[in-house]
């Protein structure tokens, strides 16, 4: 059966796990606030989707507050880690490990994010209610699905021999957790226990850090308990940009939320037929304008010469990169690949409040690291670093790495909020731009600009290669004509998690709420 758009009105949240989004809700119907929704999503994807993100990686969120009589702010945090500030262990190296102790070198910022989000939205519940449904998920268990069950299988060959519990709570019987089997997490139940006891602080200074640092150091991560004493989330001013009849917003760097604005500033100037492969085309040509912009400036603020958002407000810099597109044929393509796992989920209050929210781990699992005494499953997000003495994303002591994430909103004139966004690499930016022009330029009913089928040029969830992959349901004539544009076509048959696993959710003007999710997912809507 087809999903349908879910309507709603005193409150809604989306997630890509279906659990997530019911612990969401249940804080909005207890009193909480749309960030306090989105904590409890937060807290409880990493007991049942911890493949995908847990409180081991990073986290950025862009919110909007309630309008009285005019626009309400939109602000955004990163909860975002830097490198660790001893990095001797790399002398010699010629490339960062992808798994393993050395990948895991880098402070894990989500905790930052909640409380730095939560500290300036304020709310009514406290930490226990808002991380009930984590602790209990973790403590007493989930059943796997079939997507977490395949993912496990998949990468358990290069996991289960990291140091550390990996095997131990992914593969308990000696073998990776099957569909239907019960994933259990109690050391992480015991861990947000503490953080729900002693304040979310707690992560980076205290017993629990301690404990973090302790589990860290044994296992031979660089990272220390003066890296985490150290790291603080921070609130730059979201990037934004003007849409036809509105305003969009998305984080700044180190995110690529700069080409996702790019991608959609460009797409205002294609005015052909949706759906149709010069619709495709350039889409993917405007995708690949951004990504050059994206690969030679975008990493941590500190290092950057460009300055993302007067490059937004550029008219002819926009203009420039539109007159660089060949309406017929493909530039060559590849440039060099960003990938990574993500989990993004968004929540609307009563209030009018509305937040876009998105946290990683960097890859499956990231690191493969799994803490034995709190159960957290650390991120490799440093791995993304270049072991180099200067230049871009070069590995520095305490300098942030790229990130794929990158958490989308935007308001229209007409009072909508929209908040969108996926998991997904690369596929990211093309991904919230397929959704929110089918959405915002063509009419397209939500649920259906997100159930449509996708492309994605480059690499993303799963994938290694930089073809331009499209899935099927698309006219016949479209995949030919954009192989003879001189497109690199790869056909990966019916709807795949491969395109990311996206979701939306749009407040009107009147307070009436429209919710989707992603049935290439196991995510839902919740609203009532």
């Amino acid at each position: 059966m087809s999903l349908a758009t879910v309507r709603g009105r005193h409150g809604m949240v989306t997630a890509p796990h279906f659990l997530a989004a019911e612990a969401g809700l249940s804080v909005l119907r207890d009193g909480g606030n749309a960030v306090e929704a989105c904590v409890a999503v937060a807290a409880a994807l990493a007991a049942v989707y911890p493949h995908m993100t847990g409180i081991g990686g990073d986290g950025f969120w862009v919110i909007r507050e309630p309008a009285k009589n005019s626009r309400g702010r939109v602000h955004s945090v990163h909860g975002c880690g830097g490198a660790a500030a001893n990095l001797s262990r790399y002398v010699g190296l010629t490339a960062m490990p992808t798994r393993g102790p050395l990948a895991a070198c880098t402070v894990a910022g989500t905790i930052s994010g909640w409380e730095r989000a939560l500290a300036e939205t304020g709310g009514s519940l406290p930490l226990e209610r808002l991380l009930r449904d984590a602790i209990r998920h973790a403590e007493s268990g989930v059943t796997v699905t079939a997507a977490g069950a395949a993912i496990a299988a998949a990468k358990g060959g290069e996991l289960r021999d990291q140091p550390g519990d990996y095997a131990k709570v992914f593969e308990p019987e000696g073998r990776p957790l099957a569909k239907g089997d019960l994933l259990r997490q109690p050391a992480l139940a015991e861990t947000l226990r503490a953080l729900a006891t002693d304040g979310l602080d707690g992560f980076y200074r205290g017993p629990l850090a301690e404990a973090i640092a302790a589990d860290l150091e044994e296992l031979g991560s660089p990272v220390t308990w003066d890296d985490l004493a150290a790291h603080a989330a921070t609130r730059p001013e979201p990037l934004k940009a003007p849409w036809l009849g509105g305003t969009l917003y998305n984080t700044t760097p180190p995110t690529q939320g700069l080409a996702s604005l790019l991608i959609l500033l460009i797409s205002q100037q294609i005015g052909v037929v949706p759906e149709s492969w010069q619709y495709v085309h350039l889409m993917v040509e405007a995708t690949k304008q951004a990504f050059i912009v994206r690969d030679q400036h975008v990493g941590d603020p500190a290092y950057m010469s460009l300055d993302p958002q007067a490059l937004l407000d550029d008219p002819g810099a926009i203009r420039s990169m539109v007159q660089a597109m060949n309406g017929e044929r493909a530039l060559p393509w590849p440039q060099p690949p960003q990938w990574g796992d993500t989990c993004w989920f968004a929540a609307a209050d009563g209030e009018g409040r509305v937040v876009s929210c998105i946290q990683s781990t960097y890859f499956e699992f990231g690191s493969g690291l799994v803490l034995p005494k709190t159960g957290i499953v650390w991120q490799n997000r440093g791995s993304s670093f270049r072991i180099a003495a200067d230049g871009w994303n070069a590995l520095k002591p305490g300098r942030k790495p790229f990130h794929t994430l990158n958490p989308a909103l935007a308001e229209f004139d007409d009072g909508r909020v929209m908040a969108y966004g996926t998991m997904g690499g690369e596929g990211q930016p093309q991904t919230q731009a397929a959704v929110f022009t089918r959405y915002a330029k063509f009419g397209v009913d939500l649920q259906e600009a997100i159930s449509r089928p996708r492309w994605l040029l480059g690499r993303t969830w799963g994938e290694q290669s930089t073809t331009l992959k499209i899935e099927d349901g698309f006219a016949p004539e479209l995949y030919a004509a954009l192989a003879e544009a001189g497109h690199d076509v790869e056909r990966v048959g019916p709807l795949t998690a491969t395109m990311g696993h996206a979701g939306a959710i749009v407040r009107h003007g009147d307070g009436a709420l429209e919710g989707a999710t992603d049935p290439r997912s196991d995510g839902g809507v919740a609203a009532w």
